[in-house]
């Protein structure tokens, strides 16, 4: 699985943009979220914790199973599946459905991004765009609305490859 990559996208016209990914402050880990909300943190869901915070992609949860179990053998699916879940229903992963029929896993409360999904390598490419964020902030207002969140997902195919003209 690729990892992600934040780009912030720049219209200024100065230097192309650098990627950058977003470090959650040491205090904030996917642990002590866990504990903050007063989960119960076996071994097995701190090593399950522990690759969520390595990982620099958007695994499904197979790949959480493979990275977890290579640490820790006694980690069965299931056991992935339900921390998983749990995490997800206490506000710690966000899942997202990139069309290619897994669901995929970050965590939740990073800095707010947008997603590229590259259809040909399955590689999301992390974003930020002011003008894009400008642009949902005038339509709400337009509409009679306060803007509260919203989710960007594009799908393409890079250019010069085939299909990607």
């Amino acid at each position: 699985m690729a990892a992600a990559v934040l780009i912030p996208i720049s219209h200024s016209g100065l230097a192309p943009p650098q990627p950058f990914t977003y470090t959650a402050p040491m205090t904030d880990t996917i642990l002590s979220r866990c504990e903050a909300r007063g989960l119960r943190m076996t071994d097995q869901r701190r090593t399950i914790a522990g690759v969520l915070e390595d990982a620099q992609d958007h695994p499904d949860v197979e790949e959480l199973y493979a990275r977890a179990s290579a640490k820790d053998p006694r980690i069965s699916l299931a056991t992935v599946y339900r921390t998983v879940k749990l995490f997800e229903e206490s506000g710690i992963l966000e899942k997202h459905d990139f069309g290619d029929g897994r669901a995929r896993y970050e965590t939740a409360g990073g800095e707010h991004h947008d997603h590229l999904i590259d259809l040909q390598t399955g590689d999301v490419i992390e974003f930020i765009d002011p003008d894009i964020e400008a642009l949902q902030e005038k339509i709400a207002e337009k509409l009679g609305y306060t803007l509260k969140g919203h989710r960007l997902e594009l799908y393409g195919v890079k250019k010069g490859k085939p299909d990607g003209r």
